[in-house]
């Protein structure tokens, strides 16, 4: 069995008995499409909510709106098939304390968030679980046997959702 590793920005895919992980997640958000009945799963590590035109741009696996969507249809030509993909979704941590929460460069985790709900809900993909917001940074691995993620966070008990 592997266990592949995405990094910042990137997306991959695998097939059971395959895990896929990524590392620090702070106000990143890690997002797992899956289709339990044919055992494929991808994992993309979003760094920014949005890219301006999302037409003309160099990584794609950048941002919520089109990295998300092309993981989905990468998937499909994997072999998954669109009825039975779900997502879990985890990250989007406010990483940092300042005294000025109203400025949006502090918010980045929030806009992440909403805009993977926002890509899925587009898509038609349903969020089976999520571990999202707060202050502490992530890692997560997902297993493509038993359709869980362990989400692991310094200080905190692993937890699978």
């Amino acid at each position: 069995m592997d266990n592949v590793t995405v990094g910042i920005a990137e997306y991959k895919i695998v097939k059971a008995p395959s895990k896929i992980m990524t590392i620090g997640l702070g106000s990143c958000c890690g997002v797992v499409l899956y289709d339990d009945i044919n055992k494929i799963a991808g994992l993309v590590h979003i760094l920014l909510s949005e890219s301006i035109n999302g037409g003309n741009i160099q990584n794609k696996s950048k941002y919520a709106d089109t990295g998300i969507t092309l993981l989905y249809e990468q998937m499909k030509k994997s072999g998954a098939n669109s009825r039975f993909i779900k997502a879990k979704l985890a990250g989007g941590a406010h990483m940092f304390n300042f005294n000025n929460p109203g400025n949006s460069i502090f918010t980045i985790g929030e806009k992440n968030v909403k805009a993977c709900k926002e890509t899925l809900a587009k898509l038609n993909i349903s969020i089976v679980s999520e571990d999202v917001l707060g202050t502490s940074g992530r890692t997560i691995i997902f297993d493509t046997m038993t359709s869980k993620l362990c989400i692991k966070s310094v200080g905190k008990a692993e937890k699978f959702i």
